[in-house]
């Protein structure tokens, strides 16, 4: 275990079970299009028995954004919980072999390892049927001092609240992460994943969290605003450093006074924006985590989250970033 990394992740570890598939499958299963659905063992089991050829990695949205921070050159680890099974094995590999360091050993027990069952239909839509499984025992005892170790910043995602004991451990890490002079970060992870803990949310960005990366739904959803020049008001009563990408309009960082507007960059093709958001952050936060300014943090991000909109599935690839230059 390596104590001291640029980046540590913690949250629900779940592989990406990737297929492509026609469009009549989905009627055969009653998945409706492009939804993302919840099911249990034994359905998940089944399923995968009936996708066919299949690609199997390591995902989950902050999961997403570790592996692409490995994969701009960062340093990195992970905590997150996986069964010793098939698929638990497949994780832990593919996000060793990007570098990252695990900081849990793989479950001998208990529920299997979770995976997301992500069928692709001809025209680029992706239709999930979700497993948690193990990534839901992830609890107090797996946060510890030498765990966490000393990195630069910790990284958590809200549905990490929807673990048991998901606040408790949140806190926790924050608590770990500030008596080593860590930086505290928090993907808000969807927008009704923040209504759904908005109290405890609120409570956290105040207390504990330095910065937040979030879309802009996200954050209107935090804040209790309807408009993004609602929410540009609510800001000014926070010392939080917010990160807040807004699609096709760009992203806007603002930290105190400071204000950065950055403009998206035009696609001629979007194939997928699933994994947008976990590509953003890893480009903001290698930036920020090399001491970049803002500014190039944020050119970062979009070029990042540009590039795996053009293409299928949220991996960045090694060297995305070594082109480009300082405005």
């Amino acid at each position: 275990m390596t104590d001291s990394v640029q980046l540590l992740g913690i949250s629900n570890a779940i592989v990406d079970v990737l297929a492509h598939i026609e469009d009549d499958f989905l009627e055969r299963i009653g998945a409706v299009r492009g939804s993302m659905t919840l099911i249990d063992k034994d359905q998940a089991r089944e399923l995968y028995g009936k996708m066919g050829p299949a690609t199997e990695m390591s995902g989950g949205s902050v999961a997403n954004t570790i592996a692409g921070f490995a994969n701009l050159g960062g340093t990195a680890a992970y905590i997150g919980k996986v069964k010793a099974d098939q698929l638990g094995t497949i994780f832990n590999h593919d996000m060793r072999s990007l570098g990252v360091d695990i900081r849990l050993k793989a479950a001998a027990d208990g529920p299997p390892t979770a995976r997301s069952h992500v069928l692709i239909t001809g025209d680029g839509q992706r239709t999930m049927q979700t497993y948690l499984g193990a990534c839901l025992e992830l609890g107090l005892v797996d946060i510890t001092a030498e765990t966490v170790g000393s990195p630069k910043a910790i990284l958590l995602e809200g549905y990490v609240w929807d673990i048991a004991e998901g606040p408790q451990l949140a806190k926790k890490a924050a608590d770990i992460a500030r008596s080593n002079g860590t930086a505290v970060a928090l993907s808000l992870s969807d927008s009704f994943c923040v209504e759904r803990h908005r109290d405890s949310f609120v409570q956290f960005v105040r207390e504990d969290a330095d910065i937040i990366v979030a879309d802009e739904e996200e954050v209107n959803a935090l804040l209790g605003t309807t408009n993004f020049d609602e929410t540009l008001e609510a800001l000014d009563g926070y010392d939080n450093l917010f990160a807040m990408t807004r699609s096709e309009k760009g992203s806007v960082i603002v930290h105190g006074d400071e204000r950065v507007v950055q403009a998206a960059t035009p696609v001629e093709k979007v194939m997928d924006t699933t994994g947008a958001g976990d590509a953003y952050s890893a480009g903001f936060l290698y930036g920020w985590a090399n001491d970049r300014p803002l500014d190039e943090c944020a050119r970062f991000g979009t070029h990042c989250a540009t590039t795996v909109i053009q293409q299928l599935g949220a991996r960045i690839e090694p060297g995305l970033i070594d082109d480009l230059e300082a405005p």
